[in-house]
Parts: C-alpha cells; structure tokens; sequence
C-alpha cells in the first residue's frame, strides 16, 4: 500500500513538473548565448539541405562554434523549419523546459533504482527549489541538455557495469543514445566513455577482491561490448555535426582541446572586482556553486558523507563511489588544467543532477535513522524552512529564477557588485517589450535603440525602429534614441556606489530590488555631436557641444574624457586635468582615462605620475597591453630588469604583442645587439 502511493505521488509530481515548467517557459528572456546558438543551427541547417555544400556553419572565427555539437540547438531549428514555427525562441524555450523536466525525471528514477521512491520523490522537490537549474531549464538549449545526456550516461554505465548477468540490450542502446546524445552537443561527452571504463575496472577489481576468482571469458566479453559502445556512441553522436564529419578523430579531439582551453576570454565580475576569465581563482567553479546552490541541497549533500560507512555495509558504496567520481573529476581536472570558466558555474550544470542525487538520498539516510516521529517531523520542519528562500525567491521573480544567490552571500542583493548577476542578458527581453508598449503610447513608430546585446528578435516587428550594439560606456559616442542596458560590464565601483543606474534611465527591470537592466532616454545629442566635432579636429565645436552634453549628464565618464581631450588639444591643459579627475571619480578604473592621464604626465615629463596611472591601469586591466610597453620605457633607465620583466609579462598574455617585442628588443640595443636583432626579426615575422 505505501509503495503504491509513493508510486502516485511519483508520477503525480511528474506531470506537475512538466506542465508547470512549460508553463513557466512562455515569458523565459532570449539569452545571448541562444541568439548565437540559433544562427549557428541555421548554418548547420543550411550545410545539410545544400548537401554539404554550404560551409558557413565550418567558418566561425569570431564565435568558435563550429567545435560544438549542439545537437539539441539543431534538432530544434529543423522541427522550426518541418513545422514553420514563427515564434521561434517561444519555442526554443519549450524545448528547453522539456529538455529540462527530463534531466528531473532521468535523475528521479535515477534514484528510484538506486535506494526507492522516497528519494526519488525528494529528488523532484529538490529540483523544484533549485532557482538556478530551473532558470536554465527556460533558455538554455546546450547546458541543460547535456545535463540530461551526462546524468543518463552515468545512470546507464552504473546499470551495465554492476550487473551480475549478461547485459540486457535494453540498456545497452540507452547507454548509446546517451553517450551519442553528450557527444553530439560537446566533445567533452567523451568523458562518458572513460567513465564507462574506469567503472568497469573498478566493479572488477572490487568482484575479484570478493569473490577471489574471475570469469575471464565473462569479464573479455563485457569489454568488447564496451567497446563497441564507445564506437557506436561515437559516430552515432557526429552525424549532427559538420565540424566532426569532416575528419571525424582528429576534428573531434581538436574540439575537445578547444573547449577545455576556450580561446575567448571574458571580464566578469567576481568578488567585488572585473576579473579575466583565464585568471579566475581556482576555486571559482566551487564557490560559484556554494553561493548560488539552495542551502538545503547543500545540507543534505554535507549529512551524505556521515552515512559514508553505512552506506559501504549496505552494499551501495560502489555505486555512490561511482556518482562521486562523476561529480568530483570533472571539478579537478578543470581546477588542475586551469581553465578558462566564466558565466558562475552554468558550464557544470551537468554536475547538478549528481549533487541533488546525493543530497537526496543524504537526507533520507538521516530519515531513516531518525525512529521518534517528532523528530521526523522536526527534520520535514527544516527542510521546508530552508527551502522557502529559494521557493521565495523564485516566485517573486521569474523568470529571473537563475539569477538566485543563497544567504551565504545575503540574497541577491548582497551579491550585487560582487558577483555576476544578468550574465545571460535575459532582463532585456522584458526591457524590449516594455520599451515597444511605450513607443507605442508615444506614438513613435521610428526610433534608433541601441542594447548591449542584439535585441533585433524583440522588435523585428516594427521596421521603424532601427536597432544595433554598443557598449555602454561608449554611449556618448553613438547615436540613439533609446537603449537597453544590462548590468553585465558594469564596472563595480559604480553598481556599488549607485553610480548606474544612470538618472535618465526611464524603466527599470529589478529583482528583489537590484536593478538588472534599464532603458534610458537620450535627453541630447550633444555628447555625440561633440565626439564627432572632436573627431574631425573641430575642438572648439567639441567643447561647446560637450559643455551643454554635461548640462544635462554629469555622470557618464567617457564624456569628461572627451571634454578634456578637447580641451587638451585648444590648450587649455588645466581645465582638461579637472575634466580628468572627474572621469576618475565616476569610475576609478577607466581604462582609457588611465591611459590618458598616464600618457599626458609622461609628455609633462612627470615621470612618477604616469608610471602611478600605468599601474592603476594594469591593476585594473592586466590584458591592457599598451601600458605594459609604456610603463617599461619609464622605468627602463633605473630599473632595467623590472622593465624588461614587463615586457616579457605582456608576451606571455600575448605573444604577438609586436610593439613588446620591439621594446624587449630596444632595452637590449647597446649592451646586446644580437639579442636585440633576434627580437627585432621576430618582430618582423607579424603581421599587424
């Protein structure tokens, strides 16, 4: 009778899942990733209808995907084309929130045939109070499929390798499809075929250590279907994939080895400051997940490894060992290889599915020790207290659901400057549609909307309104209406010191009180007028225009700095430091604002200044490759090691940085010519 209703309240929460999830994916926000993903699944699209002829999905130096699989991206956009869907990233985002309900659904029974149906039901619930996952599961078409092919290659290489009897053919074309389906989407699902290995030498050594004798025969043909599963898998997974189908080993390894060092760098924000993304600390990936993973998975993936010794009697401690491999191995190598990771933890989202499955059956051991009702009842207590923040947050916010922080951090709001929040720029789907609503109350059918990613889908509809992509620190350098902004690159000086958003942003997107994106008004052209005075060498018009801009903006410092440009260039030095120094204090770490000041004290012959400002800027910017070659030539005089130290620094972040090398070459001219030469014809082998 209680295995019966368990089974109820299993298949009940299931179906609730998946229609709450489909519900919930209706107003998801367009992420910046789908918008790339999505043009690239039409070049692929293309390569297949044109017999391969079409090659656009092979050239793609800008984004590099041509070294992904994305098969889920692909398959999407060839139901979109089968069924010509219009509303093609409504859709995407259903096929994301399945694609998600079945990584819940695959770990839930996961954990029904690992130890029942208590932990498979409190595997559903831990994913229901899971901001994080939840919020991907609404757009994210490559991390959380391969969340579902990584927990289904696991589940399935656990079911052969401990099997006692011959395999069963059911499992072994499941282990396929879902290797295949890993492949398909990252070179990394390789790893599922290690892991298929290693779980298999290890279930073998631990059986001859107890039963002190093997069946070779047995054990040589468990391998050969192995094997063959590997091989299966692997071709099976590169038909989606015209990158790999051109010289399948040798282009899926170069895939791999591309994406375990990703060659596009980013700048985000981690505790407190704008960090590189190939400079993160090595513990990014796990604090990233304890700050942002509901406290409550956390808990009751801490009580798991009090049970560690009842689990081994039990005789589940091969089957735990494996999941912890699966969990701890991808971390390490990545920690080990010193990766470039970025975007908090989305890339190991794949992980999620493994730590929710021992967090569960963590606190049902705990249940199960527990003989005093009371006690039960207090533990039931605990964990609903520390499920209603994330529940909380979630409801007040969605579709913002990934954007949670836990009370590690203090919410949302105690993450806000130190950490990324909007990395996937979702706010400005919802910025798009509200700016349209009040364009149309206006009665303004033409407008120039300027967003910090492309925002064309939103307003495909209304050809009067021209969009396209700035930063926004070079507003004032551009010209536009409106624009939408992100809080991504926002530097944190000025989230922090309610900096930005700036006063003429006239809607705001918040969550739990931080603003995420905002749209603002131009209030005048005039900054712009004036950049383009100073660029066409009309400095007194420049500084004119820039006088009335600040009138009405005194707070955008890229402004101050043209100003003082101006300025500069009509003589009037004093007023363009005032101009400088106001810059600075709107944001102290403005790159070219450093470099200018820097550059200005260095033909003041102030030699102390400017190397001050160069090292204020590589402090800020340590890929600013400039100022390493003008801070060595102030220093070389007095301090000949330090300055040719400098130069080999800046090499080492860029190798083809031609100016360091013919600066490293110059501080060798006199006492070592011939080293000198060599850096000179080094130098002359690049091509600007």
């Amino acid at each position: 009778m209680k295995t019966r209703l368990q089974k109820y309240i299993f298949f009940t929460c299931s179906a609730f899942l998946l229609i709450f999830m489909i519900l919930m994916s209706r107003n998801a926000g367009i992420s910046c990733d789908e918008v790339l993903h999505y043009d690239h699944s039409v070049a692929v699209y293309d390569f297949f209808e044109s017999g391969g002829n079409d090659l656009s999905a092979l050239d793609t130096p800008e984004t590099n995907l041509k070294y992904y699989g994305q098969s889920f991206d692909n398959l999407t956009t060839l139901i979109i084309r089968i069924l010509n869907i219009e509303d093609i990233f409504r859709f995407r985002h259903l096929m994301s929130a399945i694609a998600g309900w079945a990584v819940i659904l695959l770990t839930a029974l996961f954990a029904l045939w690992l130890t029942g149906f208590e932990t498979a039901i409190l595997v559903m619930f831990l994913f229901a109070v899971s901001p994080t996952f939840i919020g991907h599961a609404m757009n994210n078409l490559k991390d959380v499929p391969f969340s579902l092919a990584y927990i289904a290659g696991i589940f399935f290489s656990v079911r052969i390798v401990t099997s006692e009897n011959e395999f069963k053919w059911a499992d072994i074309i499941l282990l396929i499809l879902s290797i295949a389906f890993a492949i398909s989407l990252r070179a990394g699902g390789l790893l599922l075929v290690c892991y298929l290995f290693l779980f298999c030498v290890i279930t073998l050594i631990t059986r001859h250590l107890i039963k002190r004798s093997t069946d070779w025969k047995t054990e040589i043909k468990r391998v050969i279907i192995l094997i063959f599963i590997s091989f299966a898998a692997f071709f099976l997974g590169i038909l989606q994939w015209p990158y790999a189908l051109q010289d399948p080993f040798r282009n899926v390894l170069e895939s791999y080895n591309v994406m375990a060092h990703y060659p596009l760098t980013f700048r985000q924000l981690f505790e407190g400051s704008a960090q590189w993304s190939d400079f993160m600390p090595w513990y990014f990936i796990p604090k990233s997940m304890l700050i942002t993973i509901p406290l409550v998975v956390l808990a009751g993936f801490i009580i798991l490894f009090f049970f560690i010794k009842k689990i081994c009697w039990s005789g589940r401690g091969l089957l735990f060992s494996f999941l912890l491999i699966s969990l701890f191995f991808p971390l390490v190598f990545v920690i080990s290889i010193k990766s470039n990771v970025y975007s908090s933890w989305r890339q190991f989202l794949f992980l999620y599915p493994v730590i929710i499955l021992l967090s569960a059956s963590g606190i049902i051991y705990l249940l199960e020790v527990l003989k005093n009702r009371y006690m039960k009842f207090a533990l039931a207590g605990i964990i609903v207290f520390l499920a209603y923040h994330p529940v909380r947050f979630s409801v007040s916010n969605h579709p913002y659901e990934y954007i949670y922080y836990n009370q590690l951090t203090g919410g949302l709001k105690g993450a806000y400057g130190n950490y990324e929040t909007d990395y996937y720029y979702t706010g400005q789907t919802e910025a798009s549609e509200w700016l349209i609503n009040y364009l149309k109350e206006k009665d303004i059918d033409s407008a120039l909307v300027r967003a910090t990613f492309s925002v064309d889908w939103s307003f495909r509809k209304h050809p009067g309104i021209k969009t396209s992509y700035f930063r926004y620190e070079e507003r004032s350098q551009y010209d536009w209406d409106y624009a939408i902004i992100t809080n991504r690159y926002i530097p944190p000086y000025q989230l922090k010191n309610n900096i930005w958003p700036p006063s003429n942003s006239i809607h705001k997107i918040l969550v739990d009180d931080v603003p995420i994106c905002i749209v603002l008004k131009r209030d005048t052209k005039a900054d712009y007028l004036g950049y383009k005075a100073l660029t066409e060498g009309r400095y007194s018009d420049a500084i004119r225009f820039f006088q009335e801009a600040l009138n009405f903006n005194d707070r955008d410092e890229m402004i101050f700095y043209n100003f003082a440009r101006a300025l500069n260039e009509n003589g009037l030095s004093l007023k363009a430091d005032s101009a400088l120094r106001k810059a600075l204090q709107i944001n102290p770490d403005s790159e070219p604002v450093l470099m200018y000041c820097g550059n200005l004290a260095a033909q003041r012959k102030d030699r102390d200044k400017a190397v001050m400002y160069y090292e204020r800027l590589l402090s800020a910017n340590r890929k600013y490759y400039e100022a390493y070659v003008k801070l060595s030539g102030l220093i070389v005089d007095k301090d000949l090691l330090r300055a040719r130290e400098l130069l080999r620094e800046c090499l080492r972040l860029n190798p083809h940085y031609k100016p360091a090398i013919i600066a490293l070459g110059d501080t060798y001219r006199e006492n070592d010519p011939v080293i000198a030469e060599k850096y000179y014809k080094m130098a002359d082998t690049i091509i600007n």
